[in-house]
């Protein structure tokens, strides 16, 4: 329920992008609803955007790799993360944030490297760890 409202958003937005060719498919494991082959005119940039738990993707298979990131966040070319585990994180993150996610997203940068959102669904993305991007105080 915490997502609903992002995620009726993504549906919603989804829903209008397959009238133009996008197809919808469940990935229960990944957390997601994704509509892939997102119109790419209707899009700037190519890639994905996550809203809630559904995910919007200009490619045909979110299992590609994002090598798109991979020299922003400089990643090893060897190593380059996939868009589905990018994704995942910020799945991850809304399920944190929730309606909240939004405005936190912003104020950290938007679509830009330096926002720490992004920094940390890259490095989840990478190692599968570390979705979120600040560490919890530890007091002794």
């Amino acid at each position: 329920m915490w997502t609903a409202p992002n995620t009726l958003l993504g549906i919603v937005v989804g829903a209008a992008g397959m009238m133009g060719g996008a197809r919808a498919r469940l990935r229960p494991a990944d957390w997601m609803l994704v509509f892939e082959d997102w119109p790419s005119s209707w899009s700037p940039r190519s890639g994905a955007l996550t809203l809630g738990n559904a995910v919007l993707s200009t490619g045909s298979n979110l299992d590609s790799d994002c090598a798109l990131y991979a020299p922003v966040a400089g990643c090893d070319p060897e190593r380059v993360p996939r868009f589905v585990d990018h994704e995942r994180a910020h799945v991850f993150q809304y399920m944190l944030l929730g309606p909240l996610f939004l405005p936190v997203y912003f104020v950290c940068g938007g679509i830009s490297a330096r926002n720490p959102l992004e920094r940390a669904a890259d490095r989840y993305a990478l190692t599968g760890k570390g979705w979120w991007p600040w560490r919890p105080s530890v007091r002794n």
